[in-house]
């Protein structure tokens, strides 16, 4: 059994619970251990000393502990405890609370000067992050720059996107969320509920229902056992009534609860009196050093220093890129508000003259041959006028060879302040992009430093080699390496030369991609066959300025491949079909005259690269390194970047029957199968099957 190195969002629950007990409590000191423990001693008036420890690295959890299981006081504190030394001295505990049923705690202090929150992030690769009375962030960790989600000094903390409370949900809505599901009932409680393996087994056990049976053959008094379970699960949550366990097998401690588990009646068990003693217990006496995989992931490897530093040194010349693109855009906008104001009466005339155009309803079309016919007889007002954009209700003007485009109703003033506003917000863009460089400034500097440090160390204590391949079918255990990153819930694969390709699942998330995600040097692909997704290749990283580069013409025609793959094509039965790619600034929102673009659809101006007779093909893998998760696209990406992977191709299976048929076949090639299960389930090999029947290729 795998020894618990993470807390589950109830295991946060129970936490929350008990440590509201310790309200009231003074913060003497903070010491941060490495750069993911951190430990805050506290005062309380009726306990005496209390420590907090607060840990988001390979082990994540946040508990009391004895103090004689405090580790001692490290050397020199780093900046970030420094920091909150200065901000938390004296400071007031007032109380922790889970964000949602995340696995996110906001840890809250209370100072006549100003208040802090510590947010512990207990998922993913863990994080810490303060923030000031505003929810500003003072400082992090790590700082994190997504689309979806940003932390980072100086910016709005960003939680990331809630997920639904099983906790808090009523009948109704369970048997909604239960119905909805096209697996097994532990896996729909597991990931629809947002339970986890471990209490959603606990769940199936104390309801007397098979945890393997398929969602659809579960029936009415089946789904009332559930939810009454639930209802039993939730009791010692409100009311704080806990008997905590810590579970042994072998003698080794696996697992701690704050009640007992069913699902562990058989386990040796040892009780003690709270929660939290418990989690010290438990996490005090875990040693992790015995796991060949932990033992292996300290193995020393000889790092790839040149190239870390070419990459840094990369992304600092495509930032400074950015940063001098800003600095020209705010000028420009700033330009242009001057010379709205340098040209008030002559920009006042034209906007008049559309004001009262527009009063007496007169329509777009006959407003711009007004204009046009005025520019014939030589009127200036008339010839400045470059276009109107009757979607937009947008008139174009061009001023000292400077075009700007001008909304009439608002007038000269408002109009002007418009485009200040718009340097202003530009500004606020190179400043974060200046915090960025110096993060990556940082980053560099850190890597030399490690390059002159490991250069220096003798050769007789560091092993130069290279790591042997691993053979992870036959491994018995595999370590579970998760990182959420924002494209996930699109349609997504690397090409063979590593670029990001996302698409649309439905006709709002098409939408999202062109408007939100697509940057000018990006290729947009679409079969010519109805009912694709918008695909878009992205030729910088997100976290990167968008940048021109060469694409080469394998990750284009793997593109291609995917975005037939996933239009109507497969659902027919066929197997190739023709798609096209063209530039960001050929898709619009606008229909042509007479024409009308359902949601998610756009139209397509100027020449088109065609991609004729493209076969559809669809493989679905499973990676190992440096990320566990289940990818899939082209079959000429995926053979590359998976452990191991099963093509395949239209055929007679539905979807969520061909998802089961791999991801048997998975659980067959790797002799840990419980990480399968863990990591490649059907549902989620199912996102990445295209519409329609499928079947494996022998």
């Amino acid at each position: 059994m795998d020894r618990k190195r993470e807390l589950s969002s109830i295991d946060l629950a129970a936490v929350v619970r008990e440590l509201a007990s310790y309200e009231g409590a003074k913060v003497d000191k903070a010491y941060l251990y490495g750069d993911d423990l951190l430990r805050l001693k506290m005062r309380d008036f009726d306990r005496g000393r209390l420590e907090l420890l607060i840990e988001v690295g390979e082990i994540k959890r946040a508990h009391t502990a004895a103090p004689e299981h405090v580790p001692a006081a490290p050397g020199r504190p780093p900046n970030f405890a420094m920091m909150l030394r200065n901000r938390l001295s004296g400071a007031d505990f007032a109380g922790v609370e889970q964000f949602e049923f995340d696995r996110i705690l906001q840890f809250n202090f209370k100072r006549e000067d100003g208040d802090t929150t510590i947010v512990a992030e207990l998922f993913g690769q863990g994080n810490l992050a303060v923030l000031d009375e505003n929810n500003e962030v003072v400082d992090s960790l790590d700082t994190v720059r997504l689309k979806s989600r940003t932390v980072a000094p100086g910016s709005q903390y960003e939680f990331p996107s809630s997920r639904v409370n099983p906790l808090e949900i009523d009948y109704e809505e369970f048997e909604y969320r239960m119905n909805d599901s096209d697996t097994d009932v532990v896996r729909t409680l597991a990931t629809q509920l947002n339970f986890g393996g471990l209490y959603a087994e606990e769940v199936c056990t104390r309801a007397n229902v098979e945890k393997a049976k398929d969602i659809s053959d579960a029936d009415e008094e089946e789904y009332e056992r559930l939810y009454a379970a639930i209802e039993r699960l939730k009791e010692p949550l409100e009311t704080g009534n806990f008997d905590p366990r810590v579970y042994y097998e072998d003698d080794t401690r696996v697992d701690v609860t704050p009640f007992p588990l069913e699902e562990y009646e058989d386990r040796d068990a040892e009780a003690f009196d709270s929660f939290n003693a418990a989690l010290d217990d438990y996490f005090t006496n875990l040693d992790l050093s015995g796991d060949d995989d932990a033992a292996k992931s300290q193995e020393p490897q000889k790092p790839d220093f040149q190239g870390q530093i070419e990459k840094q040194q990369r992304i600092i010349d495509q930032q400074q890129g950015a940063i001098e693109g800003f600095e020209r855009q705010a000028e420009a906008e700033r330009e242009k508000a001057e010379l709205l104001y340098g040209n008030y009466g002559f920009v006042d005339e034209i906007l008049s003259t559309v004001q009262n155009a527009r009063a007496e309803d007169t329509p777009w079309a006959d407003i711009e041959a007004r204009f046009e016919e005025g520019a014939e007889r030589g009127i200036a007002a008339a010839e400045a006028v470059r276009g109107i954009d009757e979607s937009e209700g947008t008139v174009a003007v061009e001023i000292d060879d400077t075009e700007i485009t001008l909304f009439p109703e608002d007038g000269v003033e408002k109009n002007a302040d418009r485009l200040y506003q718009e340097a202003k917000r530009i500004e606020e863009k190179k400043a974060g992009a200046q915090a960025a460089i110096e993060d990556t400034r940082e980053e560099l500097e850190a890597v030399k430093k490690r390059k002159e440090e490991w250069e220096a160390e003798p050769e007789a204590e560091r092993d130069d080699e290279e790591p042997e391949d691993i053979d992870w079918l036959s491994r018995a255990s595999i370590p579970i390496r998760k990182q959420e990153q924002w494209y996930e819930r699109f349609r997504w694969f690397r090409t063979s030369d590593g670029f990001l390709v996302i698409g649309g699942r439905n006709a709002d998330q098409n939408e999202e991609l062109v408007k939100k995600y697509m940057d000018r040097n990006d290729l947009f692909f679409h079969s010519q066959a109805h009912g694709g997704p918008i695909t878009i290749l992205k030729t910088s990283d997100p976290s990167e300025p968008s940048r021109d580069v060469d694409v080469p013409n394998r990750s284009k025609e793997e593109a291609a491949q995917f975005a037939v793959s996933y239009s109507s094509v497969w659902k027919d039965g066929r197997f190739s079909g023709d798609a096209y790619m063209v530039s960001p600034e050929q898709v619009s929102k606008t229909p042509e005259s007479g024409e009308y673009l359902e949601k998610g659809a756009f139209a397509i101006r100027g020449d088109r690269t065609y991609f004729r007779d493209t076969p559809v093909g669809v493989a679905v893998g499973i990676t190992v390194e440096p990320n566990t998760r289940v990818i899939g696209g082209p079959p000429s990406a995926i053979e590359s970047q998976a452990e191991t992977y099963i093509e395949v191709e239209p055929g007679q299976y539905a979807q969520n029957d061909a998802a089961k048929r791999l991801y048997r076949q998975f659980r067959e090639r790797f002799e840990d199968t419980s990480f399968v299960r863990k990591v490649a389930s059907a549902d989620l090999i199912q996102e990445f099957l295209p519409a329609g029947g499928s079947r494996m290729i022998d």
